[in-house]
């Protein structure tokens, strides 16, 4: 009997494990990825692609249609979509087509590779939805960061400090950039926290402590035309562009809740030492989606790399085998074209030169192509 393989999500967790099972060619196994995105997405690259003339298009999206051609036809289909319902007991998956009709999905094995999305959807930092509109949403931004010469960047994690750092590095002497960090310390006070906020400024990106977000209404008066950021305290800062780079929320909404963690708007999926959903033996996870022990690049990889073993193992008919992470916790900022900030296991400082070569300097914009010639698994 054939056996069918669902995947979803067709981002960087996703596309990795669809490679590692197709490349494996199951005998009787057909794998299936559905995605709301119609190209794969370099997210990665989206706080440079804002800088106008900096990245193309065809730099960040690629087809998923041919990453997954160079298989056996019989062996993988692509549906454009968006999981609406998951039902775990019946082995199936619902998901919504671009015209509204739905499509049940049965399965074998199941992989939730969804991501998260930002907490402000006009945002590129995350696809806010299908390839048009994620396309629409960089474009948008990159024209406004031109008109603007006062712009307010929100939250000082990693993605922010790298917003920031691009804005600066482009438009440091020319527009004034502020980067709104909550705490007293920009990157959560982490041991690079220090290393980044003396790059900003030496970026001329202006920090503002202890910076509180209630809310952001348009402009009055003599603020017409402009955003006003007000915080906690009543105090206001109009600017010609908000961008805010907080918060992530898993895209779980169609997984029934006793499968997800605590909260109310940002649920994680659970899972267990295997990246297995528990009380399933054949529904598994990776990727943001999972945030465990946080969302990262390097942690994605690792566990798509586990999920895919786990899934070949189970089809047969083998026990799973423990997920292994990366041998280093691993966190790198570029600040800017030139520089850049990082550190291994929170106590050993990356020289700026390491981090600008390995990341910095092009974003990993080349690693595009082994998501899409399948070299990356």
């Amino acid at each position: 009997m054939s056996k069918t393989v669902v995947i979803l999500g067709g981002s960087i967790a996703g596309l990795h494990v669809a490679h590692a099972l197709l490349k494996k060619q199951i005998k009787d196994t057909k794998v299936i990825l559905v995605s709301k995105n119609s190209h794969f997405y370099w997210n990665l690259a989206s706080v440079r692609a804002i800088i106008p003339g900096q990245i193309t298009d065809e730099q960040l999206f690629q087809p998923l249609q041919t990453a997954l051609s160079r298989y056996p036809a019989e062996s993988w289909e692509l549906v454009i979509g968006s999981a609406s319902k998951a039902d775990f007991g019946a082995k199936t998956v619902e998901i919504t087509l671009p015209d509204n009709t739905t499509r049940a999905l049965p399965y074998h094995q199941l992989v939730l590779a969804t991501g998260a999305r930002s907490s402000s959807p006009d945002t590129p930092w995350k696809s806010p939805g299908t390839y048009e509109e994620t396309l629409a949403s960089l474009h948008d931004t990159a024209a406004r960061v031109t008109n603007a010469q006062h712009i307010v960047v929100a939250g000082a994690g990693s993605t922010g400090i790298e917003v920031a750092g691009e804005l600066g590095y482009e438009y440091g002497k020319t527009k004034e950039i502020i980067l709104l960090c909550s705490g007293d310390k920009v990157a959560g006070g982490s041991s690079l926290a220090d290393a980044a906020a003396n790059e900003l400024k030496k970026l001329n990106v202006t920090i503002k402590y202890g910076a509180h977000v209630q809310e952001t209404r348009p402009g009055t008066g003599d603020a017409q035309g402009k955003t006003e950021v007000v915080f906690t305290g009543g105090e206001t800062l109009a600017t010609d562009l908000y961008l805010p780079t907080t918060g992530l929320i898993p895209n779980t909404e169609y997984i029934p809740s006793q499968f997800l963690g605590p909260g109310e708007v940002a649920r994680p999926v659970l899972v267990d030492e295997f990246l297995r959903v528990p009380e399933t033996e054949e529904v598994w996870a990776c990727g943001d989606i999972v945030s465990k022990p946080r969302a990262g690049f390097f942690i994605t990889q690792k566990q798509a790399i586990s999920v895919a073993k786990n899934v070949e193992a189970a089809l047969a008919g083998l026990k799973p085998t423990v997920a292994k992470g990366p041998p280093m916790d691993i966190l790198a900022c570029a600040v800017g074209r030139e520089r850049g900030v990082g550190r291994i296991n929170n106590t050993i400082k990356m020289p700026s030169f390491m981090v600008w070569a390995a990341k910095g300097r092009t974003l990993a914009l080349p690693m595009v192509k082994t998501y899409i010639d399948g070299s990356v698994a």
